[in-house]
C-alpha cells in the first residue's frame, strides 16, 4: 500500500493501521520533497502496527544525509528488525538546486551508508533507467520504479535477475465509471509527473508517445497509470505487474477523501488478501 504525502500524516498513519490488520504486506510512504531522515513518523507507524513492512519512498538523497540516515535505521532496527526497508532515490532533476552527476550522487551515498553498517538488503533504490536498475541490483535489496506501466516491470526484472526485490507503485481508482475513474486519477500523473523529463522520457521509452504524454495524458496512458473499474477489474491489473516480474505491488488508491481511499483499501483487501 503506497500512502502518498497528499495526505496529512494522520489520515495514512490510519491507513496504515487498516493496512496492517487487512493483511497488506507492506505500507510505502511518500515523502515529497522533505527532509525525513530522523525517520520521525516511520517509528510512529512502526510502533502503532504489529506486522507490517514500513519503507519510505524515497528519501532524498539530496536532502538527508546517509550519516543521519544511517543513525535512524540503527534506532529503528534495534527495536523492529526488519519490518523497516530503507527507499532511497535522487529524485528528479526539477525539484532539486543543484542537482548534478545523480548516478555519482547514488554510489557515493551507498558507499556512505555502507560504512556506516547500514545492510544492502535494508534498502531499496528507486529507479526507473537501465543504469540505475543494475546499480540498485548490485548494491540494495531491488528497485521501487514509480509511475510504470506493466511493460517497464517486464524490462525491470530482465535487468535486475532473480532474487531481486520488484516493488512498482501502481495508482488505482475503485469506480466503475471510466469518465469518473480518470477525473480522479489524471491530475495525480499530469501533476507533477507529466512535466518531469525523467518520468517523460520513461514512458517514452516503453511504449508511449509525445501525444499520450501531452495535454494531461491520453486515456490510454491514464488506464494504464491508474488502474480503476470494480475491485476484481483492479485487482486483474495489479496481477499484471506480478505476472511481469514483480514480486510486491505498492497499491497507490485515490479517491476523492481519505475516507474513500480506506473504504476502497478494505474492498480491495477483500479480492487480494
Amino acid at each position: 500500500m503506497f500512502l502518498a504525502p497528499h495526505r496529512d500524516d494522520a489520515s495514512r498513519k490510519e491507513q496504515a493501521i487498516a493496512a496492517d490488520r487487512l493483511g497488506y504486506g507492506a505500507v510505502w510512504f511518500g515523502t515529497g520533497r522533505n527532509s525525513v531522515g530522523d525517520l520521525a513518523f516511520v517509528e510512529d507507524v512502526l510502533a502503532s502496527t504489529e506486522r507490517i513492512t514500513v519503507a519510505t519512498a524515497i528519501v532524498n538523497m539530496w536532502v538527508d544525509e546517509p550519516e543521519t540516515l544511517a543513525e535512524s535505521y540503527h534506532r529503528l532496527a534495534g527495536r523492529y528488525g526488519n519490518r523497516l526497508l530503507l527507499g532511497i532515490g535522487v529524485g528528479h532533476p526539477e525539484s532539486v538546486t543543484g542537482y548534478r552527476s545523480p548516478y555519482e550522487k547514488i554510489v557515493d551515498y551507498l558507499d556512505r551508508l555502507d560504512a556506516a553498517g547500514v545492510p544492502v538488503d535494508a534498502r531499496i533504490l528507486a529507479a526507473l533507467g537501465d543504469r540505475v536498475l543494475k546499480l540498485a541490483a548490485e548494491r540494495s535489496a531491488g528497485a521501487h520504479p514509480y509511475l510504470v506501466p506493466v511493460a517497464h516491470t517486464r524490462h525491470a526484472r530482465s535487468l535486475l535477475g532473480a532474487g531481486k526485490l520488484l516493488a512498482p507503485e501502481q495508482k488505482v481508482v475503485v469506480d466503475e465509471d471510466p469518465v469518473a475513474a480518470r477525473a480522479i486519477g489524471r491530475p495525480y500523473v499530469r501533476t507533477p509527473y507529466l512535466g518531469l523529463r525523467n518520468y517523460v522520457n520513461n514512458l517514452l521509452r516503453h511504449g508511449y508517445t509525445e501525444a499520450d504524454v501531452a495535454d494531461g495524458g491520453s486515456d490510454r496512458l491514464i488506464d494504464d497509470l491508474v488502474r480503476h473499474g470494480s475491485p476484481e477489474t483492479v485487482a486483474k491489473g495489479l496481477r499484471s505487474h506480478v505476472d511481469a516480474g514483480a514480486d510486491h505491488v505498492a497499491v497507490q488508491v485515490l479517491g476523492p477523501s481519505p475516507e474513500v481511499e480506506l473504504a476502497n483499501q478494505r474492498r480491495l483487501a477483500e479480492v487480494l488478501l
